[in-house]
C-alpha cells in the first residue's frame, strides 16, 4: 500500500490521550503522511477508565472508547516505564505512580526513592499502540516498542516528559530529556511503535 492509499483510508484519527507530549510525537511522524490527528479533548471526549493490568488491554479500552463516541478511527497508546528491580513497576501505573493528582515530579521522586540502595537500575520504556478503524473493529492494528536504559538519581536535561530526566539511554549515554527530539524519536519506545504501525498500514494491514 502506498502513502496515498494510507491517507485515503485513514485521513483523520482521534488520538485517545490527553498527553500533549504524546500528541506532539504522534503528529511528528503521522502528519507527513497526510493524516490529521485530533486530540480527543477537542471533541469533548473524556479520558477512558484504565482498570487493566496490561498495556494492551488499557490501549484497547482507550481506543474503543474514543472511537465509539466520535465515530472516527482512533489511535491509542498505553505506555510506561518498567524497572527490573521493582518487578516491572511502575508499569501501567507509570502516570499515577505517586497517586493523584498526576505529577511527573512526584512520580520521579517516588521512583528514585524506591530505588534507594538498589544497585540494579535496569529499566525500559514500553509502548503498545492500538489503531481501531471503528469501535467494533475485530482486527485492530497493534504495534509495540521497547527502549532500554537505566534509572539515574539526579535528573538531567530540560526536554521530554514523564521519567525522561531520570532515564539514561543505553546507547547514547544521554537521558531522554537531553536527547534532541529527532534522536529521541529514532530511539524511543513510541517512535519504534509508530514506525511499526506505519509499516503495517503501508503493508495493507
Amino acid at each position: 500500500m502506498n502513502d496515498d492509499a494510507v491517507v485515503g483510508t485513514l485521513s483523520r484519527l482521534v488520538v485517545a490521550s490527553g498527553n500533549s507530549g504524546k500528541l506532539r510525537e504522534f503528529r511528528r511522524l503521522l502528519t507527513p503522511l497526510g493524516i490529521e490527528l485530533v486530540a480527543q479533548a477537542e471533541l469533548d471526549v473524556l479520558e477512558a477508565e484504565e482498570p487493566h493490568t496490561t498495556f494492551i488491554e488499557n490501549a484497547l479500552a482507550k481506543a474503543r472508547h474514543a472511537s465509539r463516541i466520535t465515530r472516527l478511527p482512533a489511535l491509542a497508546d498505553d505506555s510506561g516505564i518498567c524497572v527490573e528491580a521493582l518487578g516491572g513497576a511502575p508499569g501501567v501505573q507509570s502516570a499515577r505512580y505517586a497517586g493523584e493528582p498526576r505529577s511527573d515530579a512526584r512520580n520521579n521522586a517516588k521512583l528514585v526513592a524506591d530505588l534507594a540502595g538498589i544497585a540494579d537500575r535496569r529499566a525500559h520504556y514500553y509502548c503498545m499502540l492500538v489503531l481501531m478503524r471503528n469501535s467494533g473493529d475485530p482486527e485492530p492494528i497493534l504495534a509495540e516498542g521497547r527502549w532500554h536504559g537505566t534509572i539515574i538519581d539526579a535528573p538531567r536535561g530540560s526536554g521530554g516528559f514523564g521519567y525522561d530526566p531520570h532515564f539514561l539511554d543505553a546507547r547514547t549515554g544521554l537521558t531522554g530529556a537531553e536527547l534532541p527530539l529527532d534522536t529521541k524519536n529514532e530511539l524511543s519506545h513510541r517512535g519504534q511503535a509508530l514506525r511499526a504501525l506505519i509499516a503495517r498500514l503501508k503493508d495493507g494491514s
